[in-house]
């Protein structure tokens, strides 16, 4: 009968396995089907399932109440079928009703608070992951009631055998605090208990913990830093990324920032013998940072962290780095910051803004990966315009071979199809000719090729350039803006002409050899109206501008014809010119501007005048108006030449992301850049200052004398080391300074040694002559007594 009852069983097991095997095909079945259709059994039905004591029938029924659930479906009417399943011995089912409680919890919190006693038996269950479960179900449920009870369940899971559960229990202490805030003394010394853990996935854990609930409360973490650096390898990328951020945070206000500066030793001959003072002294070298031995430890030991899959890691372990002010550590952090090119494009978006990011501080150490900048085919806009911000970054720190192959990339990509690309590779090029020097002269060639383009953006970009590198160095380049001038009857552009017209109209002002403005505004003017309104903005401009220069050369050729003509002893002729303030009598007008009306500048400017007089645009007639109110008055041209010709800010690009550089690497702020604002995205923390000389802690705080043992975990001391220190401790005071000597720590060695001296006395004493015979006698008894006492000595230790 019992083979029978086995033999039916088995069957009955067979059945079940073959019917689950079944459903999971015909599941995976439709799951892969182009047009799966979930079909949701009836209320009734699902109910029934739920009721049923078929375990098998349960978690088919709890599996159509969770598959409604993520479709938001109402399964809310389930509530009271579900929570009664909580108390069932098999995890499955025990999983899937944690699921639905945590959903539902807060919907009916009266109904959850009928299940607390349930997961609170669970808490005392044998299987640690049961256990687990209860407590990070218990810490789910968001009502305000239960917080201390989920405070005491915390407790009890920090003091748990299980790894895992006291990992649920470091977990459920954030959940907590925001639940009740004035659970906090409880939950600090929770998490001092957990981040003291041999588990290193516990304290990963407990350090979140630590970041959510206080993170000003360094004190913590003085005891626990040396565990939690050596822990660090091993833990998972969550706890790395937790720890990591800590532990910056800790170093920048634990130890201060000390530098001092290289000493270069003269070396000098061996054989010489008198060494100048002066060739003694050493020289002072380059810079450098004097790190503490708890810093150098955490820096250490977070460089094999370089080497992790998760792009994040890598990141904040280069954040550290660079932060923390360690050059030699950020070297060799470049190379695995730039291998994250090789990820998707998402990743490789993020990595690129982290590396432009790093470019900023150190453009020196990305001059070797500078081929991996260069920009592919398939790179959407925003990864190839990060490469070029890259490439424009490092340009002036590469060797000159590098340089020429950037700018042939640069120069390739001003003739691309989409015209942002034409745009940046333009500007781009720009950045390089001002970062450089040397390579201005190539820049500058590869801009004017494009002015003869037929494609307006690229011309209108190209001369913003130039006008940009010339306003760097105006003197240099007169010969760069008579080549322009000439460019103006070809150029169509209204932008393209505004800004050459500008230039020229700066250098109106030079001598009248290379003075080409009043011819180039003579030509403008002919074809004044059929001019663009920008056009015609600048070149109602040039003409105030050459008429002004007019006005002040005539001036001060006047002057110095005064001074030459005019004696200083001919009173007749003093008289006549002071005579009417300087006036001839009957006119009305200077002697010097009486031939004004004759020049070929003035008649051009009162022409310019009265065709904008005429113009359709108010903007051109208002500008009009205010010059020629300026230059109403020719004798009177200060004011005039303070708004006109007052000195240029010279122009400077600066990187596109300039404006990202406050922001730390690997926040979401960095991405986003200005948008974030001053302070950042809610939530953005940046890094504190570091702490001042003197002020920060005592490093023996940091020591682990004080730590407690680990879970009932002994030390094993020798007995000769307790011996040792029993005989140490003990320092009972002699009387006598003999004694007092013999009670300090002598080894076999030292009384061997006294042994030997005594012998050799002894024998030094009888080789002696036999005049010293008496003193002899006298100093051997003197020297048995002393035996005698230190024999009695040796007994009484």
């Amino acid at each position: 009968m019992e083979s029978i009852s086995r033999i039916s069983s088995l069957l009955e097991t067979a059945r079940d396995l073959t019917l689950e095997a079944a459903q999971s095909a015909g599941a995976r079945s439709r799951a892969l089907g182009s047009k799966a259709v979930v079909r949701d059994l009836p209320f009734v039905q699902i109910k029934r399932l739920l009721d049923s004591r078929n375990d098998r029938e349960i978690l088919e029924g709890l599996r159509k109440v969770i598959s409604m659930m993520y479709r938001s479906k109402p399964c809310l009417p389930f509530f009271s079928s579900v929570v009664k399943n909580v108390a069932s011995p098999n995890i499955e089912i025990k999983k899937l009703v944690y699921i639905y409680l945590l959903h539902f919890a807060e919907s009916e919190p009266d109904l959850a608070l009928l299940s607390i006693n349930t997961i609170q038996k669970s808490l005392t269950d044998q299987n640690p992951q049961v256990r687990a479960m209860a407590l990070r179900v218990m810490s789910g449920i968001r009502v305000p009631v239960i917080s201390q009870i989920v405070a005491l369940a915390i407790k009890r899971g920090c003091g748990d055998m299980s790894p895992h559960v006291r990992k649920a229990a470091a977990l459920a202490i954030p959940k907590c605090y925001r639940l009740d805030p004035g659970t906090s003394p409880q939950l600090l010394g929770y998490i001092s208990t957990l981040l003291g853990d041999k588990q290193y996935y516990v304290v990963g854990s407990a350090v979140t913990a630590f970041l959510e609930v206080c993170p000003d409360n360094i004190d913590l973490i003085h005891q626990h830093y040396r565990p939690l650096v050596r822990k660090l390898v091993d833990m998972d990328e969550w706890g790395q990324l937790a720890t990591l951020r800590l532990l910056t945070t800790y170093a920048r206000k634990c130890f201060p920032h000390r530098t001092t500066r290289a000493k270069n030793k003269k070396t000098s001959d061996f054989y010489e013998d008198e060494i100048n003072e002066q060739e003694e002294e050493d020289t002072l070298g380059e810079q450098i940072q004097v790190l503490d031995p708890d810093l150098e430890l955490f820096l250490k030991s977070i460089k094999p962290l370089l080497h992790s899959r998760n792009s994040a890691v890598i990141v904040a372990v280069v954040r550290c780095f660079l932060h923390l002010d360690t050059p030699d550590y950020l070297e060799s952090a470049i190379g695995p910051l730039v291998a994250l090119l090789r990820s998707p494009q998402d990743i490789q978006q993020i990595a690129l803004y982290n590396i432009v990011s790093v470019c900023l501080f150190r453009p020196k150490s990305f001059t070797t990966y500078a081929s991996h900048f260069l920009i592919r085919a398939t790179d959407p806009p925003y990864v190839w315009r990060l490469k070029l911000e890259a490439l424009t970054l490092i340009f002036p720190h590469c060797e000159s071979q590098t340089r020429g192959l950037i700018l042939n990339e640069l120069e390739h990509f001003m003739k691309a199809s989409d015209n942002e690309l034409v745009r940046e590779s333009v500007k781009a090029i720009g950045r390089c000719a001002q970062a450089d020097n040397k390579t201005s002269a190539r820049c500058l060639n590869l801009l004017f090729k494009q002015t003869s383009s037929s494609d307006n953006y690229l011309v209108e970009e190209s001369l913003t350039v130039i006008r940009h590198l010339i306003q760097q160095d105006p003197s240099s380049h007169t010969n760069t803006v008579i080549r322009l001038a000439k460019t103006l009857d070809t150029i169509i552009n209204p932008q393209a002409r505004a800004s050459i017209i500008w230039l020229v109209g700066e250098f109106a002002g030079i001598g009248e050899e290379n003075n080409i403005a009043p011819d180039v505004l003579r030509i403008l003017t002919k074809g004044f109206a059929d001019d663009s309104e920008a056009a015609k903005l600048q070149i109602i401009l040039l003409a105030a501008k050459v008429y002004i220069h007019h006005l002040n050369h005539t001036r001060l050729n006047t002057n110095i014809s005064k001074q030459v003509t005019v004696p200083a002893h001919d009173d007749q002729m003093s008289a006549a010119f002071i005579e009417g303030n300087g006036f001839k009598e009957g006119t009305d007008t200077p002697p010097e501007l009486e031939s004004e009306a004759e020049h070929p500048i003035a008649a051009l400017w009162r022409y310019i005048l009265l065709l904008a007089r005429y113009d359709t645009s108010y903007d051109l007639r208002d500008r009009t108006r205010l010059y020629k109110a300026l230059l109403a008055d020719p004798s009177s041209t200060q004011l005039a030449n303070l708004l006109l010709l007052a000195p240029k800010p010279v122009p400077h690009a600066p990187s596109p992301s300039e404006g990202r550089k406050a922001f730390l690497l690997g926040s979401a702020s960095l991405v986003v850049g200005e948008d974030a604002g001053r302070v950042g995205l809610l939530g953005y923390e940046g890094l504190p200052d570091w702490v001042k000389e003197g002020q920060e802690p005592d490093p023996k705080l940091r020591d682990e004398s004080g730590t407690k043992a680990d879970y009932g975990e002994k030390k094993s001391v020798p007995a000769v080391e307790k011996l040792d220190n029993a005989l140490m401790n003990r320092g009972e005071p002699s009387k006598s300074p003999g004694v007092e000597a013999g009670n300090k720590e002598k080894t076999l060695d030292d009384w061997l040694a006294e042994g030997e001296e005594e012998e050799s006395e002894e024998s030094s004493g009888s080789i002696d002559g036999d005049e010293g015979d008496d003193i002899e006698e006298g100093s051997s008894e003197y020297e048995t007594d002393s035996e005698e006492e230190q024999e009695g000595d040796r007994l009484i230790t």
